[in-house]
């Protein structure tokens, strides 16, 4: 009887020990494949008016001076860089453990803000350098890109100009944002990158709609000519579309793909455009969501039997604090001004990041 106990309990014990072995196992390969992966992320932000204090004689900036009605003074412009070099600090840390190898930004006055910017306590030690061509935008807001000396380092970079005229005079000229083109090494491995801040929809979404398809036409030559310098060229196209992923802008015009799996050559895969259909966004306008801020990338980042960096995950970063508690916008993003002034918040905006991630 003693004996059958003993091999009984034997029996047991091994039950028991398998299962722990088991897990004890499973871990240990999870943690060999994530230490066997190199991770970045890049990013776009939206930064709503980072303006100096300087009244440019050439622009219509005037609001965003001392004298003008947005009262924009030195403090008030300290305030925003402090705030806006936070977010930027944080966004993807989670995974990546580190600040965006990679960010576009738009609504940015000058290339003077951006030294401002990178030069905050929450940035310096990152050691970003800039990207920044002036545009034509009769704001004169522009688009830059700012990254990482360390991790990526440009090789060309050109500003392609988007001409659009007005339906009803032919003759006279919209002044918009360029589309900022870089190509550079991200720890050696070329990647190319376009900064976007399409046209918007003042005087109507239907109205204004043929200028923000002008800006995908110039877009999709733009990764074209990227193409026939080389036929598996990884692209990323970033920024503020002023248009939602299902727009003819985005979906029609540059073939964009919800699926991985419909993917085809030289298709581009929006991973935004199923975030919009499970209700989220990156601006709020009259209780409505918009995902204007998108992430595309080329197949050659997503199906590619290529080496080196791949899509892994793409989100919206919307931190509490970057989100009104309060009043009538009460859950939209914690802007820095609203119709009663200065709040001291962020952006109307919230950013857009994505994974790329490299087996090593």
């Amino acid at each position: 009887m003693n004996q059958k106990c003993k091999l009984f309990s034997k029996m047991i014990s091994k039950i028991v020990i398998f299962p722990s072995l088991l897990f004890l196992v499973a871990n240990s390969v999870y943690a060999q494949s994530k230490d066997s992966y190199k991770v970045h992320t890049v990013a776009f932000y939206n930064v709503e008016n980072l303006f100096d204090i300087e009244n440019d004689s050439l622009t219509f900036d005037d609001d965003r001076t001392p004298l003008g009605k947005d009262v924009w003074t030195l403090e008030k412009y300290q305030d925003k860089l402090k705030n806006i070099s936070k977010v930027i600090s944080e966004i993807g840390t989670e995974t990546a453990q580190n600040s965006p190898a990679i960010i576009g930004l738009c609504e940015i006055e000058n290339y003077m803000v951006l030294e401002d910017l990178i030069n905050q306590p929450a940035l310096k030690e990152k050691n970003y350098d800039i990207v920044h061509y002036d545009s034509p935008d009769r704001r004169g807001v522009d688009v830059a890109l700012l990254y990482q000396k360390s991790l990526f380092t440009p090789t060309n970079s050109q500003s392609r100009r988007l001409l659009i005229y007005e339906l009803e005079d032919p003759l006279k000229r919209v002044y918009t944002r360029d589309q900022l083109v870089v190509t550079g090494n991200l720890d050696g491995e070329e990647i190319n990158i376009i900064v976007n801040h399409w046209p918007s929809r003042s005087g109507g979404e239907a109205r204004s709609s043929y200028k923000r398809e002008r800006a995908g036409q110039l877009n999709k030559l733009i990764i074209d000519s990227l193409y026939q310098i080389d036929p598996y060229a990884k692209i990323i196209s970033m920024g503020d579309f002023n248009d939602d992923p299902t727009n003819k802008s985005i979906k029609k015009v540059l073939h964009t793909k919800a699926s991985k799996e419909e993917l085809e050559v030289n298709d581009f895969y929006n991973p935004m455009e199923n975030m919009m259909k499970n209700g989220r966004g990156t601006l709020a306008y009259r209780d409505s969501w918009n995902l204007f801020d998108q992430i595309l990338l080329s197949g050659t980042l997503v199906n590619s039997n290529l080496e080196g960096y791949k899509f892994y995950k793409a989100d919206i970063f919307q931190k509490n604090y970057l989100i009104t508690t309060k009043g009538q916008f009460k859950g939209y993003p914690f802007r820095s001004y609203d119709y009663g002034g200065y709040t001291g918040g962020y952006s109307d905006h919230f950013p857009v990041f994505i994974y790329l991630v490299k087996k090593l």
